[in-house]
This record gives C-alpha cells, structure tokens and sequence, in this order.
C-alpha cells in the first residue's frame, strides 16, 4: 500500500470519528466525557478529548448537563493544560460562557452556578480583581444561590468558604465562618483533598501551625480522594511543599512530606 492510500485512509478515519463525535446523543457524550476525565492525571491529553466531546454536543439545544460538564473541562484546560495566562484567561472565559448557558437552560441547576463562580472567580484571580467590590458581590451571590439551591453541596461549602477567607472583613470576609465552611464541607465528605487544603492553608494564614500540619498530612496520607486527578496533580504535591516549607521554617517538627 503506498504512502498517498495510508494517508488517505487515516484522513477518512478522522473525518468519520468527527462525524460520530458531532451526531453523538448529548447523554453519550457526557458519559464518555466523564469516563475519560475519571483518570486524567494518568494521561493530561484526556482533559482535550473530553472537551472536544463536549464541545461537539453543545450546540444550541445542548442540555445543562453537557454544558456543566463542558464548563468543567474547560475549568481543568485552565488550570492544568494551558500554558500562559492569555491561554488561561481564554479557558475561564469559555467556561464562564458554557456555564451562563447552562444556567439559562436550567436555572435551578446548583452545578451550573457553581461552574459559573468557580471558572469567573479564576479569571479574577488572573486579572487581579479579586478586591473589586461589584465582582466579589458577584461571586458572594451565586455561592450563596449554590448552597440555597442545594444546602448540602461539598463544592458550594468550600466555594462559600473559599470567599470568606479571601476577601478582607470590610467586605464581608469572616475567617471564623471559613473555617466553620470548611469544616462542614469536610464533615460530608473527609476525602475532599481540594477543600482540606483551603481549611490547611486557612490555617497557615492564621499562624495555627499544629492544625495546619494536620490537615497537610491527612492529605498526604488520603488513600480514596473524592478527586484522584486533582489529589494525584495538585493537592498532593501543595500538602507537601507546604509541609517542607513549614518544617524548614520551624513551624512543626516531624514531619514526613515524603510519606506516600
């Protein structure tokens, strides 16, 4: 066979696969979506497959729960697949639009409004307004419109709890009902590495060295993560660099960052 037919032969591969990916029902992508971001840490390039899904079933009548999902993936895109802030700054912004979307189909969807502040409150972060009074009395809202819509949301407690701990107490920033988040959120779910990591950072913040080195530890010591690729990619490797920096500065002693 020659070189001219194996390249024609993979380029009418390619061009079925993405007509199969864009008839595909809006369920089946999803599904496959989530199946592949289950593992990403194992193989990043998964993160881009699941969103190209998505991205192929978010047409005008696509569902919330596409759209939440494809808020999601471009949420990870930020944080673990772009390489420069304008590339971060683009991922935030896809995933604040999928998310508006999602809310427009589904008001009442906690998920969407979740998406929604976790990917506009990245974008803060990046443009460095987080201390703006209109955009912190945005994200305050729709945190507030998670937890009403559904009171027992893990993420909702450490989204609610991520704000008060940020923002200065003139504008509304409580430290003590932070922690008083956290410590709910955690209650529900113990295996939530990313919110024991804002309750250990908390910590660090308000000088409780002994309380800090125990919530880092527990997270080196997780073995079942609600989120294995974020615990495998970022809540590990911050528990342990918190950790060693804590131990090099005399904050703890016996310390093992080391431990599996």
């Amino acid at each position: 066979m020659s070189g001219r037919s194996v390249f024609r032969i993979l380029t009418l591969v390619v061009v079925m696969l993405r007509a199969i990916a864009a008839g595909a029902a809006p369920g089946d992508a999803v599904e496959a979506a989530r199946a592949l971001l289950a593992a990403w840490h194992e193989d990043p390039a998964r993160v881009d497959h699941a969103r190209a899904r998505l991205e192929a079933a978010s047409g005008a009548d696509a569902t919330a729960e596409t759209l939440v999902e494809l808020s999601r993936a471009w949420f990870l895109t930020g944080d673990f697949r772009a390489h420069a802030d304008g590339e971060r700054v683009a991922a935030y912004e896809r995933g604040a639009a999928a998310a508006r979307r999602a809310i427009a189909a589904d008001p009442g969807d906690d998920r969407a409004r979740l998406w929604y502040a976790i990917n506009t409150g990245r974008l803060a972060e990046l443009r460095g307004v987080m201390r703006a009074v209109a955009l912190v009395s945005t994200l305050r809202e729709e945190s507030e419109t998670v937890l009403r819509l559904n009171p027992s949301s893990v993420d909702g407690l450490i989204l609610a709890g991520g704000l008060a701990a940020a923002v200065p107490g003139f504008m509304g920033g409580d430290r003590t009902r932070a922690e008083r988040l956290f410590k709910r959120a955690l209650s529900a779910d113990p295996h939530q590495t990313g919110g024991r990591l804002e309750l250990a950072r908390l910590y660090v913040a308000t000088r409780r060295w002994s309380d800090a080195r125990r919530e880092l530890q527990r997270i080196v010591d997780e073995r079942a993560p609600t989120d294995l690729p974020r615990w495998a990619m970022n809540d590990l490797p911050s528990a342990r660099a918190m950790l060693a920096e804590l131990d090099q500065r005399g904050r703890v002693s016996g310390v093992s960052p080391e431990s599996p």
